[in-house]
């Protein structure tokens, strides 16, 4: 299907806007409106990343370790200090590269390589909500796999995915660990979002809205608080896998792990790594 120049320009008018809040609000315009386009985006993504990274996570901690201290959390498991800037430092690190990601789908919209649409009107509801449960399907078995493998292929898991799971304990989980990983380890398991684009046709603010919601995501999942709603594959899945390290590999629901073998209810006593 051959998409006209006047169509893509729609999404350029979008990210031009996404631009403008972030980037209008928070830099002289002279400091960034000259900038290259995908430069422009790297930047946004980078500034507005990094104060959902920093507030989230802040506000987050703020509220389980001190205004609800030993409500959710017992006293002697709270993370340090110490261990939680360690982990802004790693995250921090990898940020710069993180928002490589959706600069590049940004890009590849824009230029009309990808099956994305710019309004839901174009496609009516009932079809974007199909599309949407295709694309978070799509999401959820591709980041299974690419997490599984991170474990299961050695050379990967040693220099890559261990980075993160030197946070393998309750008392060293915290909201800021759901970005510390190696650069590489990050980008590969948030890439399933960007393949979904040429598979599935997606709405591009959506999209952009579930590459920025994962920063929310990952800060939840290792709170270590067990929510309890089903299906989902929250803080209670996600530290029995660091604690075993070969459970729960799911990312929003616990179904990938049930149909592949993996799953671990948090209501069953913990295994050690070693068994």
């Amino acid at each position: 299907m051959v998409i006209s120049e006047e169509y893509l320009h729609r999404f350029v008018e979008e990210t031009d806007w996404y631009n403008g809040i972030v980037l209008g609000n928070l830099l002289p315009d002279g400091a960034w409106k000259g900038l290259p386009r995908p430069l422009q985006s790297w930047v946004r993504n980078y500034v507005g990343g990094t104060i959902l990274y920093l507030v989230s996570g802040l506000l987050w901690c703020f509220y389980i370790y001190y205004l609800k201290r030993n409500v959710y959390i017992p006293k002697d498991v709270i993370p340090s200090r110490k261990a939680m800037f360690l982990q802004i430092v790693v995250a921090m690190k990898a940020m710069p590269c993180y928002c490589a990601l959706p600069t590049l789908s940004e890009y590849m919209v824009e230029s009309g390589w990808t099956r994305c649409f710019s309004s839901i009107t174009e496609v009516g509801w009932p079809a974007y909500i199909s599309y949407l449960i295709i694309y978070l399907v799509f999401c959820e078995f591709g980041i299974y796999w690419m997490h599984r493998e991170l474990h299961d292929i050695k050379p990967l898991y040693k220099h890559l995915h261990a980075t993160h799971h030197i946070y393998n304990k309750q008392n060293t989980l915290s909201p800021f660990a759901g970005l510390a990983f190696h650069p590489l380890d990050g980008i590969l398991q948030a890439s399933p979002h960007v393949m979904a684009l040429f598979l599935v046709p997606t709405h591009f603010m959506t999209h952009i809205l579930l590459l920025f919601w994962e920063a929310i995501w990952t800060a939840n999942i290792h709170d270590c608080i067990h929510a309890k709603v089903w299906p989902v594959m929250g803080a209670g899945y996600h530290t029995i896998h660091h604690t075993t390290y070969r459970h729960n590999y799911g990312h929003y629901t616990i179904w990938m792990d049930w149909m592949f073998g993996s799953l671990r209810d948090p209501e069953e006593p913990l295994i050690s790594k070693a068994e």
